[in-house]
C-alpha cells in the first residue's frame, strides 16, 4: 500500500498493485483496474516512485541477497554491485 492524499488532505492508502495507470489532468486522477477513479495531490511521478518503492521493499524482504541491485540507482551499478558481491 502507498499512501497519497486526497485533494481535501485526507490521507489515502491505496494499494498500488490495483493501479491500471495514472495521468495529470492537471490533478492526477489514478484509474484502478475495477474503473474506480481517484484523484490526488501527488504527481504521477511521485506516485510512481512511491509504487516502485514499495514494491522494490517487497523483494528486498522476500529476497534479501537481492538488496544491493534493488537499491542501486542504475544498471550499471546493479551489474558492479552484483559482481562485487560475487567475490
Amino acid at each position: 500500500m502507498i499512501q497519497l492524499t486526497r485533494l481535501n488532505g485526507c490521507r489515502l492508502d491505496v494499494n498500488c498493485d490495483l493501479i491500471k495507470y495514472t495521468e495529470a489532468s492537471p490533478d492526477t486522477v489514478l484509474t484502478l483496474v475495477t474503473g474506480e477513479k481517484l484523484v490526488v495531490l501527488e504527481s504521477c511521478d511521485e506516485v510512481s516512485s512511491r509504487a516502485l518503492a514499495y514494491r522494490s521493499n517487497i523483494l528486498r524482504v522476500a529476497w534479501p541477497e537481492a538488496s544491493p541491485a534493488l537499491t542501486a540507482k542504475s544498471v550499471f551499478d546493479a551489474h558492479k554491485i552484483a559482481t562485487a558481491h560475487q567475490r
